[in-house]
């Protein structure tokens, strides 16, 4: 019976690459898990050479502009596909029914939670405790399908290099 409530409030999406799933001043209204495919957070500037990839989401995990969805703020950066997109969305207003009509909501969304929590924890810890090379080797040691979907400018941008920086890493290390 619960299962089958929360899963009447999942609507399935699908975007083609380079798709915005949300702009920058938008409020995120939906936390989404994705059943194919990439995108990525990113801090849009005038020039797109210059825009700032800090995060990247990928099949079987949980993606939002979290920090938005929960306060009901204006997101300060964006999401965009970087392939074609199938994923499970809820709204928030389905999400607090779910919770409070079900014991699986709550589950539900403490794991998703946590697991955006640990994502954005790793990552801070990496920029502040890494180099960049060994950003880089982690990256692929953690995630081995990126090299596959992802231009290696916004991998440069991620690992806080500039392309030319990159490619001096992996010349370095091949």
């Amino acid at each position: 019976m619960d299962w089958n409530f929360f899963v009447s409030k999942l609507k399935e999406q699908v975007f083609e690459k380079k798709k915005d799933l949300l702009q920058v001043g938008e409020i995120e209204n939906h936390i989404s898990f994705i059943k194919n495919g990439a995108v990525r957070f990113l801090i849009p500037k005038e020039k797109e050479d210059k825009e700032i990839t800090f995060g990247f989401c990928f099949e079987n995990e949980f993606v939002s502009a979290y920090d938005s969805f929960l306060t009901k703020r204006p997101s300060l950066y964006k999401i965009q596909t970087l392939t074609k997109v199938s994923m499970w969305s809820i709204t928030y207003d389905d999400l607090q029914e779910v919770y409070t009509k079900t014991k699986i909501g709550n589950l539900l969304g403490r794991l998703s939670s946590e697991k955006l929590f640990l994502i954005k924890s790793k990552r801070e810890q990496s920029l502040l405790s890494h180099t960049a090379e060994e950003r880089y080797l982690n990256l692929f040691k953690e995630r081995p399908n990126i090299i596959k979907e992802i231009p290696l400018k916004y991998i440069a941008s991620y690992i806080g290099v500039t392309p030319q920086a990159l490619s001096r890493i992996r010349k370095r290390i091949s």
